[in-house]
Order: C-alpha cells, then sequence, then structure tokens
C-alpha cells in the first residue's frame, strides 16, 4: 500500500494533467501547452480523481508524525473540494476576480518567454483557448439548468472583462500586448503567434457576447446566495468552521476598535482632524506621492528589497532562494488591487508581487500603500507560500503547492502587517494610519460580506441605516463613507463579495484564528515561547485550513 505522501504526490502529478492552468500558476511543468477542460465532464473528471485519491489516503497508516500532519491537510482540503463539487457550485463558478474566465488570461503571465521555444509553447496554448472558454460556457449553461446560474451582477461585470481582453473596450487587447513582446523568433513562429492571439481574441469576444444574449436571461436577478451556502464557502475558504452570525457581530467590534485608534493617529496628524481630513493632509504631502507607473513599480520594488534585507536572520529565517521577488503592474482589465503568485518548484520562476490599477492611473499615494507592500511580499505571502515550496524535505507536494487555504494565507498576511508594526516598520503616523485604514476595510468586509449575503439587520449604535437589511447599495455606502479606500477599489470589492462569498472575511477572521494560535502556543510554552521559532514552526507546515494548523501547533508544542 502506498504512502500518505506517495498518496499525495501522485494526487498532484494526476491533478496538473487534468488542470494544466491550475498546474502553471502551482508551478508543476511539463502541461505549458494545454489549458484545462472546464466543461462538465472536466469537473466529474477531476472530482472523481480527487474522491479516489480521499479513499485511498483514508486507508492509509501513516508511518511518522509528517505523515500525519499531511493526512489531516490532505483530508480536510480536499473533502471541502468535493463538497463544493456536489453542491454544484464549480460548474457556476464565474465571478469578478477568481474563475475560469480570469484563470485563462492570467495564465500566460506565468509562462516564460526568454527564447523561441518558450514563445512556441504559448503560440500553442494560445490556439487552445477556444475549447478551453466553450467547457466555461457548457458548465455555466449546466448549472443555470440545474438552478444554479450565477448572479446577473457577475455575468454583466465578466463580460466587461472579457471585452477588454478582447480588446474592445477602446485599447489594445491582452493577447496583441502579449504577442507583440515576441523577439526574435522566426516568421513562422510569429505567423503562429498571430493566429493564436486571434483565436484566443475572437474567443473572449465570443464568451462576451454569450454572456450577455444567453446566460443573462437566465442568471439569478439576486447576488445573497444565503447562509447554507455561505457556511459551505466559510469553511472551504477559512478552513474553520464558524458561525457566521458571530463573525458579524465581532466583525462590527473590531471596526470600532480600529476606528477609535484612527481617529486617535488623524489627531496626531492635524489636531482636530477627522480621519478623512488626515488624510487630505497626507495626500497633500509630496513625500508620500510617485509619479508615473514605472516609478511606482519601482518604488514597490525598494521597498519589498528592504523589507527581505533587512528581516532575513534577525525575525525570519529566509533562504536564498526566497531573496528573489518581483514587483509589477498587471496587464489591464482585472480586478483592482494587489495580488501575489508564487514561484515554481525549482524557484527558476520568482514569487510576484501584481498591481492590478485602475485604467488611466498614473499616479500614486505611498502612505496608503506600504503595508500593501508588506502584505503580499515579506513577511506576508511571498514569506509564508514560497517557504512551503521550499520544504521539499519535510512536505510533499500537496502540501508545498496545493494546500492554499485564504484564511491561512490572507489571515497571515494581515497578520504579517500588524508584525511589522510591532517591528518597529511603521513609526511614520502616515503610514500607520495606511496600515489601519487596511486593517480597518478588512474589518468592515466582515460585517458587509456576511451582511448582504445572510440579508442581515444592521445593529442599533453603529450609525449607519440602523435597523435596516443589508443590501449591495447600502454595502456600498458603508465602503464608501466608513473607509478612506480609493471609491474604483471599493467598487470593485462589492462586486467581489457578491461573487465570492465567504472568501473576503477570511482575512479578518484568518487573522483572529493566527493570533489565537500564536496565544495558543505562548500559553502552552510560557516562558520558552520564542516568537521567531513560532513563525518558522507555523509556516514550515505549509498552506492547511486553520483549525488544522491550530491542532497541528497544539500537538507538536
Amino acid at each position: 500500500m502506498s504512502s500518505v505522501h506517495q498518496i499525495c504526490d501522485t494526487y498532484v502529478e494526476e491533478f496538473a494533467a487534468a488542470d494544466p492552468v491550475a498546474a502553471t500558476a502551482w508551478g508543476i511543468p511539463g502541461y505549458e501547452d494545454r489549458l484545462t477542460d472546464y466543461s462538465p465532464e472536466g469537473h466529474a473528471a477531476r472530482a472523481a480523481l480527487t474522491k479516489r485519491s480521499l479513499e485511498a489516503v483514508s486507508s492509509a497508516d501513516p508511518a511518522d508524525d509528517t505523515e500525519r500532519s499531511a493526512k489531516a491537510v490532505f483530508t480536510e482540503r480536499l473533502g471541502l473540494d468535493l463538497e463544493i463539487h456536489d453542491a454544484g457550485l464549480d460548474l457556476a463558478a464565474l465571478n469578478t476576480i477568481a474563475s475560469p474566465v480570469q484563470d485563462v488570461r492570467m495564465v500566460f503571465d506565468m509562462m516564460a518567454t526568454e527564447n523561441p521555444e518558450h514563445w512556441a509553447t504559448i503560440a500553442t496554448r494560445l490556439g487552445k483557448v477556444p475549447a478551453s472558454l466553450d467547457g466555461v460556457r457548457a458548465s455555466l449553461l449546466a448549472a443555470a439548468g440545474a438552478g444554479n446560474a450565477p448572479a446577473l451582477r457577475q455575468v454583466t461585470k465578466v463580460a466587461e472583462q472579457a471585452e477588454t481582453w478582447a480588446g474592445l473596450s477602446g485599447g489594445e487587447g491582452y493577447f496583441e500586448t502579449l504577442v507583440a513582446q515576441a523577439e526574435n523568433v522566426s516568421d513562422a513562429l510569429r505567423a503562429d503567434l498571430q493566429r493564436g492571439m486571434r483565436a484566443a481574441r475572437e474567443a473572449y469576444a465570443e464568451l462576451a457576447g454569450f454572456l450577455r444574449a444567453e446566460l443573462a436571461p437566465k442568471a439569478k436577478p439576486t447576488d445573497a446566495v444565503g447562509e447554507d451556502a455561505y457556511r459551505l464557502w466559510s469553511r472551504y475558504f477559512v478552513g474553520a468552521a464558524l458561525d457566521p452570525r458571530e463573525a458579524y457581530e465581532w466583525g462590527w467590534g473590531e471596526f470600532s476598535r480600529l476606528d477609535a485608534e484612527m481617529r486617535e493617529v488623524a489627531g496626531r496628524i492635524k489636531p482636530g482632524a477627522t480621519v478623512a481630513e488626515a488624510a487630505a493632509v497626507l495626500d497633500g504631502e509630496p513625500r508620500y506621492r510617485v509619479h508615473g507607473r514605472q516609478e511606482f513599480e519601482r518604488w514597490m520594488q525598494r521597498l519589498s528589497d528592504t523589507a527581505l534585507t533587512e528581516l532575513r536572520g534577525k525575525h525570519f529565517d529566509i533562504p536564498d532562494e526566497l531573496m528573489a521577488l518581483d514587483c509589477r503592474i498587471a496587464p489591464p482589465g482585472g480586478s483592482v488591487g494587489a495580488y501575489y503568485t508564487g514561484p515554481n518548484e525549482d524557484f527558476s520562476r520568482p514569487g510576484t508581487m501584481w498591481w492590478s490599477l485602475p485604467s488611466g492611473k498614473d499616479e500614486f499615494i505611498t502612505w496608503r500603500e506600504v503595508s500593501t507592500v508588506y502584505h503580499e511580499g515579506v513577511p506576508g505571502h511571498h514569506l509564508q507560500i514560497a517557504t512551503a515550496v521550499h520544504q521539499r524535505d519535510s512536505l510533499n507536494r500537496f502540501q508545498r503547492l496545493l494546500a492554499f487555504t485564504s484564511g491561512h494565507a490572507e489571515g497571515w498576511a494581515l497578520y504579517a502587517e500588524r508584525l511589522m508594526r510591532d517591528l518597529g516598520y511603521l513609526s511614520d503616523d502616515g503610514e500607520l494610519l495606511g496600515m489601519l485604514s487596511e486593517q480597518l476595510f478588512r474589518a468592515a468586509r466582515v460585517i458587509v460580506d456576511i451582511g448582504m449575503h445572510l440579508e442581515l439587520e444592521i445593529p442599533a449604535g453603529t450609525g449607519f441605516h440602523e435597523g435596516e437589511r443589508w443590501t449591495p447599495a447600502l454595502g456600498l455606502e458603508f465602503m464608501l463613507t466608513r473607509t478612506v479606500t480609493d471609491e474604483a477599489h471599493v467598487r470593485d470589492e462589492i462586486d467581489r463579495y457578491l461573487g465570492w462569498p465567504g472568501q473576503a472575511p477570511a482575512y479578518k477572521l484568518g487573522e483572529r484564528l493566527w493570533l489565537r494560535a500564536r496565544d495558543e502556543a505562548r500559553q502552552r510554552q510560557g516562558d520558552s515561547f520564542d516568537l521567531k521559532e513560532f513563525h518558522t514552526r507555523a509556516l514550515r507546515l505549509g498552506g492547511m485550513g486553520l483549525d488544522t494548523l491550530r491542532e497541528q501547533l497544539a500537538e507538536f508544542g
């Protein structure tokens, strides 16, 4: 009988073959010329693989502590994957940030482009975009037929994204921009790239037409998913069984705490000022302004490089392979905000921090963004995710590459922002206000995301539409008036929450559970507790659900 680690490793290889887009995202080589089958048959095949692998690992006896941990992680994550499939939610996946429509486009950002062989692979993959998007259409129609149609808001917004990538929104399309970067290629290969580009561009244009003409009439007019679906998504994203109503109440308390602290900091920036007035003062200071996208990219890179160098050895163990972290502006068309993509297994593709910007934005206010660089880079996502990839001697491939959980990863990254304050990196009141603003924004997400999807009542004493029930319009108003976030970002965020239920609260709820895990370790170890050692041990366990993390940390002291 295969060992737990062998079963997990075999699953990774088989799943990579069944989902080549994910394989590229995970950094697993050998599938770069293929795209994923997103049809109902493709989803069913991946679910069957997951079920077989779960049965195999359930029957396996762990050989040691590492296999016991691996079995717990594998069982929890794949069990939830099956629940999502059995509920038909994988077929219905359509949102503005992380569904197959975005995945097919974004996979090209992670492909090598250094030589003609790389460009030949890209040409082949471009030619397969139409078939992959045909599968997306088939699944969406099947979901609609089963009563699981996505909401009209998501259909409309994703159609707009598809039109942008197809070059139908006034600018050059994504695929033209991609192919134009090819240098030193033969005329024959250039022709192949042009054919692939046209095929991909036309496929996205056709998808936009399908979404507007065929799927929109079948779409749900309402956005809220209800409590049953929300609880399932929350367990999937956080990796813990949480009571959404308790989390909603906690979110209000956390929001009030952060709001009070922001007012205090605002008063230091300008005596008697409101938070909005203090933000306006900071926005007007030249030292916080960066002009031009290239200069903003350089600013990100400098700040990230400094954090890597200064934290290494003193506060974290950072191997040589993790010292490369690229900071880049993302291609246009996606949701506004920053995100991270991890390195591949041999670190020949480094971890990358991407910043997706609104169209036309060319001036940047850095006091708002310092903590975001720490969140996406070090000690946030890059340190956590790349550390797991690096643990070849202790973790199997599933743990290193596939066990990502939003609550674990985003919770850690938000915890990392708070940690940088504790380490003295946010002593500037402007940058501190920026960090607190991000924390407040994430607390507001807990309130608004749960409130809108469960259509909860707004409690008394909040000063905001007390006694009314949450709607998308109220969610937008709350985020615009009770946080100091850019309006374009807020509007994208509301669409994101409504199409990705339970994911946005995973940041603050994940941070809450990370803090609880740290407090529990401190209580167990007493005077022998060492913060650096706690971080090292926790990060080297790899990704997992947060209930599993707390169990694993408790088991090993």
